[in-house]
């Protein structure tokens, strides 16, 4: 199984080809539940998933708190706007806090780089990674993986483009990260300033022309623009940025003709990607949405419920 040797899931650096197939294809059967009625399997009954956000969130934190409840397991979210670390409490009281009331995963998002390893190393709980700093966002990763390899059936060799601000997305790694497992040729392709001078030793290649990037590809990640997390200056104007490196239909074509469009969400429509390419047929972006509940229920059940079946 799995999980049989690791209580946490931190990065997808730290998996192995196997171990990323294993949680893919245990997310599949996962998926069905979701076309059901009655969206209710009794495989985590008893079990307690808190989700410990110390960064907005709509999509990761609330698939999670629904694959635990589809999987029936007892889901509880730490609100940390109104919580004790406003009043000073540090974060080992506060996961020291958590584990003492029966907790049994612990779903931690933080601005921090490194936060959830550091929860790791000082609980018994079983940590999952859903997001730190411009470090890692594993489940990100993985349900993109499951998206590319639903539609075109393999992982192995594609052609993959990673589109946008590379230097603060977490995403972007993660991807790298997995998909290199795999064989995969990964460009990534973005403005000079918002690309890591480290970013070959990744494993990915650099590209600066967008065309040039989009050559052939079968896969086209898009990236938001995270303008929370830069610095002013790293690129004249937003609507510069869109002219130059926004994907549309005219780029959109020097692709594959079954090239698949993924984006991790929320889009910036007219930025990152034009609306007619975000809802055109070569998109699959509400469906990684999906995707990502089936991971995330694939996840807790191979961590808690079936690592030992």
């Amino acid at each position: 199984m799995v999980f049989k040797h690791r209580k946490d899931l931190l990065g997808l650096a730290e998996l192995n080809r196997a171990e990323i197939e294993s949680i893919i294809n245990t997310a599949v059967p996962m998926k069905d539940i979701l076309t059901r009625d009655i969206k209710k399997v009794p495989a985590l009954r008893g079990k307690v998933v808190c989700t410990v956000f110390y960064e907005n969130s709509t999509r990761t934190r609330t698939s999670f708190e629904l694959a635990g409840k589809y999987l029936s397991a007892d889901t509880v979210n730490l609100a940390v706007s109104t919580s004790s670390v406003q009043k000073g409490e540090s974060l080992k009281d506060t996961i020291k806090t958590i584990e003492v009331m029966g907790t049994d995963v612990m779903v931690m998002r933080h601005s921090m780089s490194g936060a959830p390893h550091y929860v790791a190393r000082n609980t018994k709980m079983r940590v999952i990674n859903a997001g730190d700093g411009f470090h890692a966002h594993p489940t990100q990763g993985l349900l993109d993986m499951y998206s590319i390899r639903e539609k075109k059936g393999t992982l192995d060799g594609l052609k993959v483009v990673i589109l946008g601000d590379i230097q603060h997305s977490r995403v972007a790694r993660s991807n790298i990260a997995g998909l290199s497992k795999f064989g995969c040729e990964v460009r990534v392709v973005g403005p000079s300033t918002l690309m890591p001078a480290d970013i070959e030793n990744m494993g990915a290649k650099r590209f600066y022309n967008i065309e040039e990037a989009l050559d052939g590809a079968d896969v086209i990640n898009v990236l938001r623009l995270q303008l929370e997390r830069q610095k002013k200056g790293l690129f004249p104007s937003v609507p510069e940025y869109a002219e130059n490196f926004g994907l549309n239909r005219k780029r959109l074509s020097l692709a594959k003709k079954d090239v698949l469009v993924l984006h991790p969400g929320p889009m910036n429509r007219g930025v990152e990607v034009a609306s007619d390419v975000a809802d055109s047929a070569f998109s699959v972006i509400n469906e990684q949405v999906t995707n990502g509940v089936a991971i995330r229920m694939a996840l807790l059940y191979l961590m808690i419920g079936g690592a030992s079946e």
